[in-house]
């Protein structure tokens, strides 16, 4: 019998099926900017209707967090997660997203599986008015075992240039707005997973697998709403590294984010795996978002504007003078 590309691990077919299971939704994230289909070597967006525009991109994955999800055989959130991951970070520079690609990798193609991922990734792109253009699927037996996949995600939006939000407006006095999370989103899975190693236990009534899949937040409404209506000085996305990492990212020299973090609405979940695991405190605020999502800095006369125009933030904190970038009273 002679060699073929299917007896050495690779189904052309599984291929196919995926791309007709996902086709017609993915065609409903299109617009009219959107000038071809899926099938061309590249996709094709035209923009227009901006005096100066600026393209903002971000790239990234959702790590072991698939662990949970391959174990427990639930798939429809991680597209939810690969596109938020990507689509949060552009936010904080005041950037709309345009166009999503997706790239994803296996061991062995089961079509079913990865027509659930990418239908994820369609439903965030709709919640976010994001075309979903492109995306490439990799089979590679030998680089996975079969039933392992990952996921990869690349987003583009678009900002006019006296509009980008990159913190050099953040001044003293300014007031920091906590966005809330829907739990660990994306972060800390390799430590998530060391202290839950059995994903079907039972925590609040359900499978702990649900409360750990839950997907990543989507927060451009709540973004753009603010960014409409108020002249926003910051933005971080908490994602790895927490609190401690991310917010330094938007805050200059000779400043300070002076959190109170008796003001943070810790999540249950996290509590258990910190009493369970034995976790320091502020080893827990330098891995996990520990409840805040995204964070907003505005001046101090239009804090409680953002907060009436967000239902569930709350303020924790404001910027001070002082030679460290932040300051967690833990």
């Amino acid at each position: 019998m002679s060699n073929t590309y299917k007896s050495a691990g690779v189904d052309k077919e599984e291929g196919y099926k995926t791309v007709d299971k996902i086709k017609k939704a993915v065609g409903e994230t299109h617009n009219s900017n959107v000038l071809n289909h899926l099938g061309s070597f590249g996709a094709f967006y035209e923009i227009g209707g901006y005096k100066n525009p600026v393209l903002v991109s971000g790239t990234d994955g959702v790590g072991t967090k698939l662990k949970v999800a391959l174990d427990s055989k639930k798939y429809d959130s991680i597209g939810v997660d690969c596109f938020a991951m990507c689509a949060n970070d552009i936010l904080c520079h005041g950037a709309k997203p345009l166009f999503f690609l997706d790239y994803l990798a296996c061991g062995k193609l089961d079509s079913e599986i990865a027509a659930e991922i990418v239908l994820g990734m369609v439903a965030a792109c709709k919640d976010n008015n994001c075309a979903l253009i492109g995306g490439e699927t990799a089979e590679m037996p030998g680089m996975y075992k079969p039933g392992d996949y990952d996921v990869a995600g690349f987003c583009v939006g678009i900002v006019e240039k006296d509009q980008i939000i990159d913190g050099s407006k953040i001044k003293p006095g300014n007031k920091i707005i906590a966005l809330p999370s829907s739990g660990f989103h994306s972060n800390g899975f390799s430590l998530v997973r060391k202290v839950f190693p059995n994903f079907e236990e039972e925590f609040e009534g359900k499978p702990l697998y649900e409360t750990l899949l839950v997907p990543t937040r989507l927060y451009y409404k709540d973004i753009h709403k603010v960014i409409e209506e108020v002249q926003v000085a910051g933005i971080a996305h908490i994602t790895g590294g927490g609190l401690y990492e991310n917010i330094p990212r938007i805050i200059g020299d000779g400043l300070c984010a002076s959190i109170d973090a008796s003001k943070i609405k810790i999540p249950s979940i996290m509590l258990e795996l910190e009493k369970r695991g034995g976790v320091a405190r502020e080893e827990m605020f330098g891995t996990f978002n520990m409840g805040v999502g995204m964070i907003v800095v505005v001046d101090a006369e239009h804090a409680e504007k953002v907060l009436h125009l967000l239902d569930d933030a709350y303020e924790i904190g404001e910027i001070t003078e002082g030679g460290e970038k932040i300051k967690l009273s833990i």
